[in-house]
């Protein structure tokens, strides 16, 4: 492995901002500490900060040495989930309820260290913007700061992300040529019947087992709709009834997440989940209200930024380290949108041997440190590779 030495020198230092950023978790569009925190050391660096993009956004701005246009962003994600954090160790979250659980204390640790050392040394020639954006988990946070401006201000030819990989080994990499994350969608409907006394459900219009129906009935959807050489994911999570247990209720809330890598596959899955819960609704005498709400759009990365990515994360872990062929994840991303703007790649990096309790949205989560020198060399080398002097 190949870290750049003055990186390695300060991993200390980095570790030290991690474990801050850990403590102060916030979520979407709530970031206002996180932001300050980054704003501040960005411009301890000597790099011009600009700010409320997306609401609570940053974007550094710092150029190298010559006079080239060119330019790229490097993005980082900076908030946390609304989840207790159940370690106990010292630089644990101090903020009821709010858990920083997907490691965007360390992408945002790893982005201001690659920022620190470039701004030093400046060998490279066009202009670097280091973006940290909010609301990652769930609220759409890319979209919001392209929507205010983000491309039209910062005129960058790529854009480039990076993500911690807990489930592998520190040490490798993974990046995908063409879809790596999904799209991710979710549904919700309330079943309406008419309740009443348990001991007389004769006399009322049980909502319960439409809902139990209609939630085995969606479980067809992949095994029976979709091919089996694709890939997809239907998964009901919210099944909400009753307050007694000698009452039957009015209604049945039921919500959960449909996900694959196909737009064709997007619609078959809306199309069939809506289709079966009306119609079983309907054959249980009972009034849906069905709502889709459209998620993140799959991130797709592009041929040429991935190959180049991958060559530059070569130069620090080794040519072996690095899966060009690794399986693509079915979470959703919303870097995906910032994909379908300009050229770019999605990175993975991994941060593990994690045990089975300490990955992704897990409460016992901990980003690895020791991925921070690592992380923020890749950033740095890919700044000279791409933009060299």
């Amino acid at each position: 492995m190949t870290v750049i030495n003055s990186i390695a020198d300060r991993a200390d230092e980095l570790k030290g901002w991690r474990h801050e950023l850990h403590q102060h978790p916030e979520i979407c569009y709530e970031e206002v500490w996180t932001s300050d925190f980054v704003a501040a050391k960005l411009e301890s660096f000597g790099i011009d900060v600009h700010r409320g993009m997306g609401k609570t956004g940053v974007v550094g701005v710092l150029r190298g040495n010559g006079d080239s246009d060119r330019a790229i962003g490097l993005r980082a994600d900076i908030d946390a989930l609304p989840m207790q954090e159940l370690n106990e160790f010292e630089h644990k979250s101090k903020i009821p309820g709010r858990m920083h659980a997907c490691g965007h204390d360390g992408h945002t640790t790893m982005l201001l260290g690659a920022a620190q050392y470039l701004s030093e040394t400046r060998n490279f020639d066009g202009t670097v913007y280091f973006i940290f954006q909010p609301a990652e988990e769930g609220g759409g946070g890319g979209l919001a700061m392209i929507e205010d401006g983000l491309f039209r201000e910062f005129d960058m030819q790529t854009v480039w992300g990076m993500h911690n990989w807990p489930s592998m080994d520190m040490g490798l990499a993974g990046i995908h040529d063409g879809v790596c994350m999904a799209n991710a969608d979710e549904f919700t409907m309330v079943i309406k019947g008419r309740g009443g006394h348990a001991a007389q459900p004769h006399m009322t219009l049980d909502p319960i087992p439409c809902g139990a129906a209609i939630v085995q009935s969606l479980q067809t959807v992949v095994s029976r709709r979709v091919s089996p050489v694709d890939s997809a994911v239907v998964s009901v999570t919210i099944f909400q009834a009753g307050s007694a247990k000698n009452v039957i209720p009015d209604d049945v809330r039921i919500g959960g997440t449909a996900r694959c890598f196909k737009k064709e596959t997007r619609k078959l899955l809306e199309n069939s989940i809506r289709e079966i819960s009306e119609s079983t609704a309907a054959l249980y005498g009972c009034e849906i209200d069905f709502e889709w709400h459209a998620g993140y759009p799959a991130t797709v990365n592009h041929a040429v930024e991935a190959e180049r990515a991958a060559q530059v994360m070569e130069t620090v872990i080794g040519e072996d380290n690095v899966d060009r062929d690794v399986e693509p994840s079915l979470g959703g991303e919303d870097f995906a949108y910032m994909l379908e703007e300009k050229p770019g790649a999605y990175i993975w990096i991994g941060s593990g041997p994690a045990p089975a309790e300490g990955m992704l949205h897990g409460a016992r989560y901990d980003f690895n440190d020791e991925v921070l020198p690592v992380g923020a060399t890749y950033w740095a080398k890919l700044v000279e590779s791409e933009l060299p002097r």
